[in-house]
């Protein structure tokens, strides 16, 4: 019976990882790392020095089923044109994985997220950096501010459609109690899963002590067209020096899901970046698509 279910949710894992990320096997012939950052073209490049005007480097947190390359192959140049110092890594890999993260227990990936910021802070000489997540890589960072020392080390955590209060799967997650071995299946093999369902005790560590940090600014942009981490009114943090924004209020054309808004969407790339520099920040519109 829980080789049954095991192969059921094996099935479950690799649609929602085509949902989530299409693009997770685009970069399997060029190689992808296993020690923190992902080969990249034009970022991580720890030789780079921030500026006057872009004064943080710029960490980039990946999704489920992402890495640090395929995730930010649009993002990540979109910043390093603009000036940033950009870095990304990958995280949660399971034993004999380089490609596909994310999956490993939270708690454990942001300690590899604090690691990767105290390189990344050597490196540059910087005092702080910015972090830029999408889906589990918005939500994963407020564990190593919280509860790690990050917030001293970061000035501002910027989340695209993050499941900051788990996520229900359209209700699916529901259905877990009526299978037998399928809430265990997925925390022992799955950590990264189970951590992201909406009241997991996780997610209650995660919120018991409520959503911020202070000395952070918080910048939360969400898609009502998000099919995996739902309601999508979840995503929303409370606290101060807290920016919620639903990107149909600043595009009512915008029709990006989950993975859009993290991938492909110059609407979304724009108001994260008005949020990594708000001294220089203009009005994010549909027109934004096309800066």
């Amino acid at each position: 019976m829980r080789l049954s279910w095991r192969r059921l949710l094996a099935v479950f894992a690799l649609t929602t990882a085509m949902a989530v990320a299409p693009t997770a096997v685009a970069s399997a012939s060029t190689g992808s790392a296993s020690a923190g950052s992902a080969p990249t073209s034009g970022w991580n490049n720890y030789s780079c020095r921030p500026s006057a005007q872009h004064p943080r480097p710029v960490v980039l947190v990946h999704g489920t089923f992402a890495n640090g390359t395929d995730n930010w192959l649009a993002f990540a140049p979109y910043l390093v044109a603009r000036g940033y110092c950009v870095f990304s890594l990958d995280y949660g890999m399971l034993p004999g994985e380089n490609l596909i993260g994310g999956l490993g227990p939270i708690a454990d990936s942001a300690q590899q997220l604090s690691d990767f910021t105290d390189r990344v802070l050597a490196a540059t000489h910087a005092s702080k950096v910015d972090i830029v997540g999408h889906s589990q890589g918005g939500m994963m960072p407020r564990y190593y501010l919280q509860f790690l020392g990050g917030a001293s080390k970061v000035n501002a955590l910027v989340a695209l459609a993050p499941d900051n209060h788990g996520t229900t799967l359209d209700g699916l997650t529901a259905l877990l109690p009526y299978f037998p071995g399928a809430s265990d299946f997925l925390q022992d093999d799955l950590p990264g899963l189970a951590d992201q369902v909406a009241g997991s005790d996780f997610q209650r560590e995660l919120n018991a002590g409520g959503d911020t940090v202070p000395g952070v600014q918080y910048t939360v942009i969400s898609t009502i067209y998000d099919e995996v981490v739902t309601p999508y009114t979840t995503q929303a943090l409370s606290g101060p020096n807290v920016h919620n924004v639903v990107l149909q209020d600043l595009c009512p054309l915008d029709v990006s899901e989950h993975v859009a808004i993290g991938l492909t969407d110059r609407i979304a790339f724009h108001e994260a970046a008005n949020a990594l520099d708000p001294a220089h920040a203009t009005r994010t519109t549909c027109l934004s698509a096309a800066s």
